[in-house]
């Protein structure tokens, strides 16, 4: 049997960090790490040991994210906040940031989704290569490779 509390303060922070790389937004990473943590008091009898607890509460975390994408687009809420966008910027620069911005997001998001989410966990996340590898249930070295070729073929232009 899982013992819920332990596992929350174990894991808590990592999951939190999980959902910042995806969604960029505290308070949005704080309501969906608590719902993860409650789906995951739901299914404790379901968690068969066949993976570590930190993939099992990332893999939830995801979906939880991949629900609120699906929210927000019903609610034709853009994805894209222009929080880069700051007064001192004249709006040519403005537009440039967010052009740069876009043509980033659209060349991660041509990779292939193990890929994707390596770097988005990388450059958004702050997460270390040593908790990638835990994420994935991989170690350092194969994180560090995968993030490495990835951004190889995104500044390459060969997706």
């Amino acid at each position: 049997m899982l013992d819920i509390d332990d596992i929350y303060n174990k894991y808590a922070e990592m999951v939190f960090k999980f959902l910042m790389s995806f969604c960029n937004d505290e308070n949005t990473a704080e309501e969906l790490t608590q719902e993860t943590f409650y789906r995951a008091v739901k299914s404790a009898n379901r968690y068969d040991g066949t993976c570590k607890v930190s993939t099992w509460l990332c893999q939830i975390a995801k979906h939880l994210w991949y629900q609120e994408i699906d929210k927000r687009k019903r609610q034709k809420i853009s994805m894209l906040n222009d929080n880069i966008v700051s007064d001192k910027l004249n709006p040519e620069e403005t537009l440039c940031l967010i052009e740069g911005k876009m043509q980033l997001i659209k060349a991660v998001h041509i990779l292939d989704e193990t890929a994707k989410e390596v770097v988005l966990l990388r450059i958004t996340g702050a997460f270390s290569f040593k908790e990638i590898g835990e994420v994935f249930n991989k170690n350092e070295n194969w994180a560090r490779v995968t993030f490495y070729r990835a951004k190889q073929k995104i500044m390459k232009g060969r997706l």
